[in-house]
Order: structure tokens, then sequence, then C-alpha cells
């Protein structure tokens, strides 16, 4: 096996989320939040199918059990369709880079799913942590109110959001290590179970997605947006950084590490997005964002210390 492994794949998932969080942005914007995730679970499905075909020579991916489906179903609900929608709905009202200042949140809600399911112990460095990576965001989204000493800088709905998406994404991981725990080795080669796991999540995804987009828009800004060709490039780049290449090699890196080093460097992502979404969106980077940033990181770093 390559050394360190693990931690390259977990690094590149971090730049691999810059992009589709960029990304994910303007297409939110430009397409609408139910109708761009629907149109990225589609084209996750379909490339899912192709890469099985050239690998295995069929389209259909690695069986698993009963309980694998259950567990992967589970967490494409939590993951995708609660917590995509809350994280694109948080990109369109406070933006990508705040989004993911706030999604460092997730690998703490990870630990504390672990905790709770796996009997995975936490200790004071642990709660050292939770109370380090909160100080950082803190620093980036809290300031000096009009009336009052502190206050958010930001729209409370977004940030309620983007709050949700982290907790979901975490808890969304431990629910998908669980489901990959299921699926039989040997049968395909190993790289490929968290594509095939990945395959049964974006059903959840899609089938999710499809029934928030009728009940509250209908269909017809789907039909809109298939014809809509700078909406369709982004759709299709999105997916690429994102729910198949992006959440599959996460998954992946959870195999060959431990899964706080991997949520540690992926969640890297909050440092790495700032230069772009400055270049791309014209935002005002200030001393104060950049610093909060780095302490979030930081105080993610410190929850796995000991692991």
């Amino acid at each position: 096996m390559i050394p360190y492994l693990g931690e390259m794949i977990s690094i590149g998932v971090a730049f691999s989320w810059t992009a589709t969080a960029l990304l994910s942005e303007f297409g939110s914007k430009r397409l609408g939040n139910l109708t761009l995730n629907v149109l990225r679970m589609a084209l996750a499905l379909l490339f899912s199918l192709v890469l099985f075909w050239v690998v295995l020579g069929t389209p259909i991916p690695a069986i698993g059990s009963l309980e694998a489906y259950g567990w992967m179903l589970l967490s494409g609900l939590v993951g995708y369709v609660i917590g995509d929608f809350c994280l694109f709905q948080c990109y369109i009202i406070i933006g990508s880079r705040f989004g993911q200042l706030f999604m460092t949140l997730a690998p703490l809600a990870a630990a504390l799913m672990a905790w709770l399911t796996l009997g995975q112990q936490m200790n004071w460095m642990s709660v050292l942590a939770m109370l380090v990576t909160l100080v950082g965001i803190g620093i980036s989204v809290l300031g000096r109110g009009e009336h009052h000493r502190i206050s958010l800088k930001l729209p409370l709905n977004g940030v309620l959001f983007a709050i949700g998406a982290a907790i979901c994404q975490g808890v969304g991981l431990v629910l998908s290590k669980i489901g990959m725990d299921h699926y039989a080795t040997g049968a395909i080669p190993e790289w490929l179970i968290p594509f095939s796991a990945n395959f049964v999540r974006c059903i959840a995804g899609i089938c999710g997605f499809s029934l928030l987009l009728y009940f509250r828009e209908g269909f017809k800004p789907l039909r809109e947006a298939l014809h809509d060709r700078k909406g369709m490039t982004v759709a299709t780049a999105t997916t690429i950084f994102g729910p198949f290449v992006g959440v599959g090699f996460s998954l992946m890196a959870v195999q060959y590490t431990g899964a706080g080093i991997a949520s540690t460097l992926m969640a890297l992502t909050p440092i790495i997005i700032i230069l772009p979404s400055c270049w791309l969106f014209h935002e005002k980077i200030t001393w104060k964002a950049v610093l909060g940033a780095l302490i979030s990181v930081v105080g993610v770093s410190l929850f796995f210390y000991n692991s």
C-alpha cells in the first residue's frame, strides 16, 4: 500500500470540496437549490453506472447485504437530502466561504455520532477541541453591533442552515462507515466499495430531492434547467467534484486512514476557499476571517489529536 494514501486522498478531497462549494454557490443561485440537487444526484448515478461498466464490465454495482443498503439509504437521506439542502441554502444566503467555515463542525458531529453509535470514547481534549473550533467560527462571524457589544454579522437563517448541514454531513459519514462495513470484500476491488455504497446513497438522494422539488415547485424548473447550457455545465462540474469524486474519495479515505485524520484534513476547505472566493465573488477578506478559519481547523485537529 502507498504510504499515507488515506491522508493524500483526504487532502485531495478538501480541494475537490472547495471546487464544488464555489460551483454550488453559483449553481444554486442560477438554477435553485432543489433543481441543482436533483440534477447532481441523477448525474452522479449516471457517472457511477459508467464507472461500474468500465471496471466490472457491468453497470450493476457491488452487491451488499440488506443491512448495508439500509445504512447507506439512511446515510443518503441524512447526508444528501437534509444535509445538502441545508448546505446549498446557506450558500445562497451567506455564501460558500462562510458555509464551508461552519462545515468544520462536521468532524465534531461525526465524533459525537461515533460515540453514541460505536462506543468511541471522548476525553477532555475533545471538549477543548469543540471550544477552540467554536471560538474560531465566532471570530469570523461575530462583530460589534449597533446596539449590542456582540452581534452576528450574518443572517441567522443562513447560520442555522450551515450548522444543520455540518451536523448532517458528520452523522452521514458515520452512517456510511457502518454501511460499508456490511459490504463483502474480495468480490470487487476494495477501492470500488465506496463508489458502490455512494450509488445507494444517491438513490436516496434523488428520491428525496425529487419529492421535495415536486411538492414545492413542480418539475417546471427542472425542465427549464435542462435547456440552460451554462447551468447544466455547472451542474455537471459540481457533480464531478461533489457527489461523484468528492464523496466517493471521502469514503475511500476512511478505509485507508483513521476517520479523525481524514476528517481533519478534509476540513481544510475553509482555508483553501478564501482566495478563490475573493477572486470569483469579490468578497472582502479580513484578517479576522482568516484567523477564525485557521483557529477552526486547529480545533478540528485537536479533536483527533489522540486518535
